[in-house]
């Protein structure tokens, strides 16, 4: 029996052979608060603290009191834990999520100080914290005049959470999914926006957020999730003296209601906003069933197994329905099984068609499905998606975020809804039991018929766009503002001038920070790792690394990026894009896709431009190709990728239009997600060539470039040209310098390396002159791209030094201390954004601000250049300095997975960031002072120099024209 601490019970404990890894089960005596801790051999410790949420209306209220419960609690009432912590910390996570039935509290950290100083912060927060009504207004939403104490001038709402989404509600496929669910979940919480709509969060009140936290966040609610070598004991003492001693009942806990079921199909119509000159090909259509619950870990395989049968690759039937029907350009970005909810969904559908062809792609899809039931599948395909759920299984993540916070989030649901985690976690079971399930040919068959066919609670919903809805909203929300405001007695007037004025103080308010737990940058490890290369290999074009991999070997064929013309330059993404989704060496894309779904883990290529450590005008630059596979498939995996690059089938015309129209319907799905990341790449086209390159191939520019590209390739002779650019490019490759990486474990190293003999006939080593060439500008620019959006993107940036400049620690600390000390309170907390900051850009020799889903536009503007009279006040001191230090340290400490650290090594010798190099960039950053953030201000932040960027909607047009901005319609 596993060791515990008194207050709680030992249920039961299982190993995890292919994880290395025990799962142990306890819960507290008292409340029956559960306890799950994923013992392992990782000093990256990991934290989460779960609680059932199940709203019953959109106001959002789950989502704000996510916010509101880490602005200040009962042992530390300040204004800010949350990112006051952020600051005075070494963690590798930090964060908080709300779901759709559950909001969570989790973080990382390879510091037991730190993760004992976030563990006592983190549960003081969850359990008692003040929830503050000027929080409230801050985090949610609030009335608050234009011209503050002005109650003559507009009334307008103000919020974090209300900005945060209306940027989230931006995104069609977001709303396609909110509108969707709610039909096919009626009466449960999923019926609900549970981030909150922004038309239904002004109707939230104090007292029901103050309810909302007393009824859903008591312990017996509560799920505890650790990772990590910390004991289980130990974990449990802490919760119990933070915590749980002062809870002396246990209360039923709060649990999803099932669905009541349709007893017929149903088929709905909805908009959104689409400010485009076309609305051709911009509906969605998505027919989705309601399954069974996701507690039983088998039904949750089985699900998974049929979606990657129908779904997973172009040679998947269903998916290869969706490619090739004329009706769309692209299978939908919610295809496949939805298992998070409690009762999970299966959905199919495309994205790029018309309203009219609803119905004939709802025939297209349930006629697929029942040929598939008559014909059957073939064996070789379900084989090959069981291999991909076992390469699922074993592969081990954790450059993304914590390895152990994936392994948490992959069991969270049976937590949440009293299923079983261990089970979600340990598959090898039952994988197992399908392998012999699978045996018998009508298994798929039959659970297309049950599971789908035969099920009648079925809705199609078609999302059409709407060119005048975004005007139409903005407008209910003024004439709701003005209808308000023409109410309000001048009483009501002046409260809320008071409240504005109390929160304006608040904010400007000097907490004590020393109440908070720190480390300091003596806690900072001395040392960075220095993975070296296991060994060396005979042939001088091959570098390998031993690391544990868990019987996973990783390949990628590096190759000097040649000189490209400018139309090859700018189908280069393209190409990537394409490359791994053809036919190869005589087999079509069909064959292809199954076979390598067989024998991989996933191909992909992509190229890279990395600027010069010493000057801002050389740079690096390569196409990748990466592979992955089970240390069984070494060999099958080298020849697939050796095939990709060689003998690449780019006669495949129509093929080649089909991906090109895929990638067109989802460009414009990501411009909202990363809105600030476009703008900062648009503020920094000039600084760099490599900045210019990243602009004009996943920029603005290259956005505009795919849709330019797609438009054309209706025309045959636009597509031969297409094909015969590719050509060119391979050619061109196929002549360039190469040379191999291989990542592998101690059984499958030797192996590997061997598998890539086969790559030795192509492997030229010999330098070529023409190689791929570059060049910037250097010109300022002051743009605004237009868009679908209800929120704003800001950037600035000014020209600043290359990475290996002495300066460069010290302007990534400025970065740090400029939004801890200055940007986070002015542009969030007093303006509204759901975020903002600013950062030094080693590529483009750049310092950028930024702002996130902001309401402001001018004003943020001017707030980044107010920045820099703070950082010359007497309110930047020393110790903000510091806090700085501990962010940027923070971010280059992350550890990555085992292939990630050996991969990242790589790379980092490859573009000459050797140990050496880096431990002094450290050093730098260690050493930083205020007068050294003073003295890079001054020296590179000046007005004249800078460029700026935004991304907009039409109603600010006018306003930036006025500013002397550049209009661009993206």
């Amino acid at each position: 029996m596993s060791k515990h601490h008194p207050a709680f019970e030992f249920i039961n404990e299982h190993f995890i052979e292919s994880l290395n890894m025990t799962v142990q089960h306890f819960k507290h005596k008292v409340t029956g608060a559960e306890h799950y801790h994923l013992a392992a051999d990782d000093p990256q410790n990991v934290f989460m603290v779960a609680l059932r949420t199940v709203p019953m209306d959109s106001t959002g209220v789950a989502h704000i009191l996510e916010h509101t419960v880490l602005c200040g609690s009962e042992k530390y009432p300040v204004r800010d834990p949350f990112f006051m912590m952020i600051r005075r910390s070494l963690n590798t996570f930090m964060n908080a999520f709300t779901s759709s039935d559950w909001t969570a509290y989790p973080f990382a950290t390879e510091n037991r100080k730190d993760f004992q100083n976030l563990l006592e912060v983190y549960m003081d927060a969850v359990f008692f914290p003040n929830i503050d009504p000027l929080d409230f207004a801050q985090e949610g939403h609030r009335l608050e005049f234009e011209e503050m104490e002005n109650a003559k001038s507009n009334l307008t709402y103000k919020g974090v959470v209300f900005n945060e989404m209306k940027g989230a509600m931006s995104s069609p496929v977001s709303t396609l999914w909110q509108q969707f669910s709610s039909e096919l979940y009626p009466t449960s919480t999923y019926h609900y926006n549970s981030g909150g709509d922004p038309k239904d969060i002004p109707d939230l009140t104090y007292d029901q957020l103050v309810e909302f936290h007393r009824f859903h966040y008591h312990p017996s609610n509560a799920v505890f999730l650790t990772y990590g070598d910390i004991p289980a004991e130990t974990h449990q003492a802490e919760f119990e003296t933070l915590a749980l001693h002062r809870f002396n009942e246990n209360v039923p806990k709060v649990m999803v209601t099932n669905e009541k079921r349709y007893s017929a199909p149903k088929s709905v119509t909805g908009t959104y906003a689409l400010n485009e000159e076309s609305l051709t090909q911009k509906t969605h259509v998505v027919l989705g069933w309601l399954l069974g619950e996701n507690k039983n870990p088998m039904d949750v395989l089985k699900g998974h197994l049929l979606s990657a049968v129908l779904l997973d690759n172009s040679a998947s039937p269903l998916r290869q329905a969706l490619e090739e029907s004329d009706l769309a350009a692209a299978p939908s970005p919610l295809c496949g099984l939805e298992d998070s909810n409690k009762e999970m969904a299966f959905i199919a559908g495309v994205q790029g068609t018309e309203a009219e062809h609803a119905q004939a792609l709802e025939t297209l899809i349930i006629e697929t499905l029942e040929n598939i039931v008559k014909d059957g599948v073939d064996t070789a395909q379900v084989e090959a998606m069981l291999h991909q759920l076992e390469f699922s299984q074993r592969e081990i993540g954790g450059d993304s975020y914590p390895y152990g916070l994936q392994l948490i989030m992959q069991a969270l649901a049976g937590a949440m809804h009293e299923g079983d985690p261990i089970a979600l976690l340990d598959t090898n079971a039952a994988l197992e039991q399908l392998r012999k399930e699978v045996e018998n040919p009508r298994f798929i068959p039959d659970l297309i018929q049950d599971w789908i066919l035969d099920n009648p609670h079925r809705v199609r919903y078609t999302l059409m766009p709407d060119e005048s809805l975004s005007a139409q909203q903005e407008a209910a929300e003024k004439a709701k503002l003005a209808d308000i405001q023409a109410q309000l007695s001048d009483d009501e007037k002046q409260a809320i001038i008071a409240q504005s004025l109390a929160l304006k103080a608040r904010q400007e308010q000097e907490d004590d920070a020393s109440i908070l737990p720190e480390v300091t940058k003596d806690d900072v490890p001395a040392d960075i790792k220095n993975i070296r290369p296991t060994k060396k290999t005979d042939t001088p074009t091959t570098t390998a690394y031993q690391t544990g991999t868990n019987g996973l070997t990783y390949q990628q064929l590096i190759v000097d990026l040649p000189d490209l013309s400018e139309q090859e330059k700018k189908v280069l993404p393209l190409f990537n894009a394409c490359l791994a989704e053809l036919g190869s060496a005589e087999r079509d894309y069909l064959q292809t896709q199954s076979l390598q779904a067989a024998v991989t883990g996933g191909l992909s290529a992509r190229s890279t431009v990395r600027a010069d450590l010493n000057n801002i005008d050389q740079f690096h630059s390569h196409f990748i190709l990466s592979g992955k596979a089970l240390n069984t498939n070494q060999s099958d995996l080298a020849n697939l990728m050796l095939e990709t690059l060689g003998q690449a089938r780019f006669d495949e015309h129509a093929r080649i239009r089909d991906l090109v129209g895929q990638i067109r319907a989802s460009v414009d799905q990501g411009v909202t997600g990363n809105g600030h990341g476009l703008a900062m790449s648009a503020a920094n086209q000039n600084a760099s060539p490599v900045a210019n390159w990243n602009f004009n191939r996943s920029g603005f520019a290259g956005i505009q470039t795919i849709k330019s590209l797609y438009g054309e390739l209706s025309d045959d002779s636009q597509l031969e040209s297409l094909s015969n650019q590719f050509q060119s490019i391979q050619r061109k490759l196929m002549d360039s310098v190469k040379q191999s990486l291989v990542i592998s474990d101690e059984e499958g190293l030797d192996g590997a390396i061997e598998s890539l003999s086969s790559w030795q006939p192509m492997m030229t080593n010999t330098p070529n002159a023409d190689r791929l060439k570059l060049a910037a500008s250097h010109d300022r620019i002051h743009q605004a791209w237009v868009t679908s959006t209800q929120v704003n993107f800001c950037a600035k940036s000014y020209p600043a030094v290359p990475s290996g400049h002495e300066d460069a620690p010290k302007l990534s600390v400025l970065g740090a201390c400029l939004r801890n000390g200055f940007l986070h309170s002015q542009i969030r907390e007093k303006g509204g954004a759901y975020g903002g900051g600013a950062t030094f850009n080693a590529e483009a020799g750049a310092f950028v601000f930024f702002s996130y889903r902001d309401p402001r536009l001018l004003e943020t503007l001017s707030d980044f250049d107010r920045s820099l009279d703070w950082i010359m006040s007497s309110e930047a001191t020393q110790a903000k300095v510091d806090e700085a230090i501990l962010n940027v340290i923070s971010a280059m400490d992350k550890p990555g997975s085992p292939a990630g650290e050996a991969r990242k090594a790589f790379y980092q010798d490859l573009y000459g960031r050797s140990h050496e190099v880096r431990m002094k960039h450290r050093q730098g950053v260690l050493e930083t002072s205020l007068d050294d953030l003073r003295r890079v201000a001054s020296q590179y932040l000046r007005p004249e120099k800078s460029s700026s960027a935004v991304l907009t909607h039409t109603g600010t047009i006018d306003s930036l024209k006025e500013e002397g901005f550049e209009i661009i319609t993206l």
